[in-house]
This record gives structure tokens, sequence and C-alpha cells, in this order.
């Protein structure tokens, strides 16, 4: 596993990354007011808790990564950071206004942002032109989603992950980590103390069972 890489993202223009930072904090807020239940917090994500859920990720072997409300890029630039070259990053928020912005600041060919739902990944996987993902970020608040629609969203990551991909989530409440534990075979928990407020930590790692894997040999 490369961890080289979280240690050593390239620099940015010192002005050009304060005017994203003002920028991006203008465009949550106001997402944060707009659609309370679908922004987890008014503060985003902690350096911390980034580097603690993209710690277990092997990005030499990661051609196609999926993040789910990617809000204003917290995660998605460290994710491009520590991407291959020949990786891609596929990210989907069910708000434009987020959208548009990732669109708008994140001039890299390895990224795609779409307007939808996390229940169809699938079908957005399948049209950027991957039968698979390798890994998916969550930052959707379980908690505030309707139920069946929590469940189907994490039936349907199990589903698009290839074997030994992980399902990662973050989050205030231990929703997601329920859920997670009721899909995947193997999952790994920890809490990012330092995160304001502190977060459950999940990884769900995909294991095909050992007959299923012989049938398709």
């Amino acid at each position: 596993m490369n961890t080289k890489k979280l240690n050593a993202s390239p620099a940015r223009p010192r002005s050009n990354g304060l005017l994203r930072f003002a920028r991006s904090a203008a465009i949550f807020l106001r997402g944060f007011i707009e659609h309370p239940a679908m922004v987890a917090s008014v503060v985003p994500s902690s350096q911390a808790t980034i580097d603690a859920m993209l710690a277990k990720v092997d990005w030499d072997h990661c051609k196609l990564f999926v993040e789910y409300g990617p809000g204003v890029g917290t995660f998605t630039t460290r994710i491009l950071d520590c991407l291959p070259p020949d990786g891609r990053l596929l990210a989907i928020d069910t708000n434009p206004r987020f959208v548009d912005f990732l669109r708008k600041t994140i001039d890299d060919p390895r990224f795609e942002a779409v307007l939808g739902s996390a229940a169809d990944v699938e079908s957005f996987v399948r049209a950027s032109g991957h039968a698979h993902a390798d890994y998916v970020i969550s930052g959707l608040p379980f908690s505030s989603l309707p139920p069946q629609v929590a469940d189907e969203i994490v039936a349907a990551t199990y589903a698009v992950l290839r074997d030994g991909g992980a399902f990662m989530t973050y989050q205030f409440r231990p929703t997601a980590r329920d859920l997670t534990q009721a899909h995947f075979q193997q999952v790994d928990t920890g809490l990012a103390l330092f995160n304001v407020p502190p977060c459950v930590l999940a990884w769900g790692w995909k294991r095909e069972p050992l007959s299923a894997r012989e049938a398709a040999e």
C-alpha cells in the first residue's frame, strides 16, 4: 500500500488557495442553510479526518474512486492529490450548487462531477466507462435519509464495488457504520476525535464468497 502520497500533495499558489477557500466556505454555508438535512455539518471535515479515512487506500491499484456528497471538495481535492495519473474520480451530489462549484473550480481530466442520487451509482459508473469502482467514500448524512433510501444506497454500493474494494464513511452518528456492517463481510471502524464534532469512521470491505469466485472461474 502506498501511504507516502498522503504526505506529498503538490504545491498550489497561495493566492489561488485562499480564493478557493473563501469561495468554498461561502458555497458550503449556503448549501447548509438551504438543505441542512443533506449537509451533515456547517464545518467541513478536518485534515486529520481526511488523512485517517484515506490511509487505507491502495492508491497504486486504484482506477476508479467514487465520492458521494462531495460538497465543496474537502475530500475531493485530497483524493485527486493521491490518485494515480490513470485513475478517475467520480463525484455524485444531489445539490446542483455544489456540482456547479466543483465543475468550475477543479480543472483535472481525471475528475467528473455528476448531479444525481448515490442510489444510481451503478448507472453512473457504467456511464463513466467502468464495470466496477475500487473505492467509494460517502459524506452523506445517513441518519437524515429515509431508512429505505439509505439501505438502497449501501446495497448499490456493495454491488458496484470490485472484490477487495471498500466503502468508507465518516459520520457523527453510527447509522452509516451499522448499515455497512449489515451489508459488508468485513468492517473496520475508528473514531476521529479531533473533528468538529467527532466522527465515527467505517471501512466496509467487499469480500466475495469463495464459492462465487470459483463459479466465476
